[in-house]
Parts: C-alpha cells; sequence; structure tokens
C-alpha cells in the first residue's frame, strides 16, 4: 500500500516552513537588539497630536475649554440674575407707568369716539379701541373694512392691542 499524502519529512518542513513565516511576520527590525530583530515592537506614544481623542494635548484642549464654558455662564448667570433684580423694579414701574398711559389714551379715544358720533361721522385717521355697534363687515380692493353708519374702520394694532381706525377706503 502506498499513501498519497506528504510524507513525514514533507509535512515537518511545510510546519517549520510556516512557523518561520508567522515568526517573521510578527518580528520587527531594531538595530539595538541583539540580531537586529526583536518579535515585540516598542511602545510608542504620540503626544501632542491634537486630532486623536486620547491625546494628552486634546484630553487638556477639551478640559480648557469646559472650564472656560462653565466659568462663562456662571459670570454671565450671575450677571444676568443681578440685572433682573435691578431691573424688576425699574420693570414694575414702567408697567404701572404704561398701562396708565394705555388707560388715559382708551379713554381719550373713548371720548373722541362718543363725540364723533354725537357729531355724526369720525373723522379719518380717528384711532378708536372697539367698533361701534351694528357694524358690518366691508372687503374692498382685497382690504377686510367694518362699515358703521357712513364711516368706514380698519383694524389696525397699537402695540399689542388691536385698535380701529377710521379710514377712506
Amino acid at each position: 500500500m502506498t499513501a498519497k499524502g506528504p510524507t513525514m519529512k514533507q509535512a515537518i518542513k511545510l510546519s517549520v516552513l510556516a512557523a518561520s513565516a508567522v515568526l517573521l511576520a510578527a518580528a520587527d527590525f531594531a538595530p539595538q537588539a541583539p540580531l537586529g530583530l526583536t518579535l515585540v515592537r516598542e511602545a510608542a506614544a504620540i503626544v501632542g497630536a491634537p486630532l486623536t481623542p486620547m491625546s494628552y494635548a486634546g484630553v487638556a484642549r477639551r478640559t480648557t475649554r469646559r472650564v472656560v464654558y462653565a466659568e462663562t455662564a456662571a459670570v454671565t448667570t450671575a450677571a444676568a440674575t443681578t440685572a433682573a433684580a435691578t431691573s424688576a423694579a425699574a420693570a414694575a414701574s414702567a408697567q404701572q407707568a404704561a398701562s396708565a398711559q394705555e388707560a388715559a389714551a382708551a379713554q381719550q379715544a373713548a371720548a373722541a369716539q362718543q363725540q364723533a358720533l354725537a357729531a355724526g361721522s369720525p373723522a379719518v385717521g380717528t384711532v378708536v379701541p372697539a367698533l361701534p355697534a351694528g357694524c358690518t363687515a366691508a372687503p374692498v380692493g382685497g382690504v377686510e373694512y367694518y362699515k358703521c353708519g357712513g364711516a368706514y374702520y380698519r383694524a389696525a394694532f397699537q402695540g399689542n392691542n388691536l385698535v380701529y381706525v377710521v379710514a377712506q377706503p
């Protein structure tokens, strides 16, 4: 009986060749090594490469940035709190003055509206806070007017308030 597979000598040669190929692939050339070859590479760290995520420079840069952002936010928050506390009193007095002024303007507008209604038709440009009773919508040229008797009113805003202005369509 003859064996058709590799002989024992050929098998040993093949295994030695495979082992030496693996060792050569893992080997590194190092001039300070005894034979000029070494199997373990020397560890080398790249310090200061800022685009590497865990480099010393990258960590230091991100830490500094976070500290600066946190301090800036703390200073801004403290300044805003102080400004809000000091301006709260000023805002309250300004709001009272504005509401008093709006109330006076509303009284003047109501008086003007009553005078205009008593006299007949109000003057063009008169601002009233509300429409008189019996007004109907009358769109003219794509603009919404309200016809009240012989006068036409157009809606407008005065600050945040809806008012009506006497207009000539």
